[in-house]
């Protein structure tokens, strides 16, 4: 399997738009093979209107139509959706799904053996084609299923594929992470106009720093450490700025909150 034929997407939310639009503006399928299965009505004109895809509320017709089916939906419903496809979804389909927390042993489960199943978990900055995504596929996944998968979601970001039991991890890290990263950026701003900036400057410069220190970490490759020392003099601003940090706790919080949203992962999945 080297080409997309056809993409079923199971619900058309923001992480099923966001899969839509990567896919399209990397010309790895066209419009007329994309079908998204989207039960409220203004959703569904939205989609078509913006992506000229099919858009339906039936389950039979995502399944006619799509060689590869992604559910893009809560965890909360996932038991019921997998209910409408059970039937519908055969070994001819590669079945993949983005739910947190919901497991390869749930999806098999829900949809019977013999099903090419694989799970990802993206996080939302593929919104803007700038996602992080981890995914592991069941033992029936061969390896162009799991080459396909990692097409898709590259086309939204970057993706890696992982052993399944650490999925839960990747949810509290990258998942979750862009929540933290937010946090922070606020937390930033907030300081500089305590420092007198008006606060579209404060937003500006601290938006255009974290875009660049992520930029410099990703293209240089050189370790988190490294680039910091790159910043920090001896007895200047830097340092004594991150003094401050290292007294409130921030190592410890971030990793407390990663550790935190990965067993909530794992509860989801229980």
């Amino acid at each position: 399997m080297n080409n997309i034929e056809s993409i079923g997407l199971i619900g058309g939310g923001q992480m099923g738009e966001a899969l839509v639009r990567g896919l399209l503006q990397s010309g790895l399928i066209q419009p007329e093979k994309v079908t998204v299965a989207e039960p409220f009505a203004e959703r569904q004109d939205y989609l078509r209107s913006t992506y000229q895809i099919a858009v339906t509320d039936r389950p039979d017709v995502l399944a006619e139509n799509s060689q590869v089916v992604i559910f893009a939906v809560k965890p909360q419903v996932m038991d019921t959706v997998l209910g409408l496809y059970k039937k519908l979804l055969t070994a001819d389909h590669l079945i993949m799904s983005i739910a947190a927390g919901v497991t390869l042993e749930q999806l098999k489960n829900g949809l019977g053996e013999n099903r090419r199943l694989i799970r990802v978990m993206p996080n939302t900055p593929a919104l803007v084609l700038a996602g992080a995504s981890a995914l592991s596929g069941n033992s029936v996944a061969g390896a162009d299923d799991i080459a396909m998968a990692l097409k898709i979601f590259t086309a939204v970001g970057t993706c890696v594929e992982v052993p399944e039991n650490l999925i839960d991890a990747v949810t509290g890290l990258s998942g979750s992470g862009p929540g933290y990263v937010f946090t922070f950026i606020e937390a930033m701003i907030d300081g500089g106009v305590l420092a007198g900036l008006p606060r579209p400057i404060a937003e500006q410069l601290v938006l255009q720093t974290v875009y660049g220190s992520a930029k410099m970490g990703l293209e240089t490759g050189k370790a988190p450490a490294v680039l910091k020392g790159m910043v920090t003099s001896p007895g200047g601003t830097t340092i004594t700025g991150l003094q401050v940090l290292e007294h409130g706790g921030i190592r410890a919080a971030v990793m407390g909150a990663v550790k935190a949203a990965t067993d909530k992962s794992k509860a989801l999945g229980e």
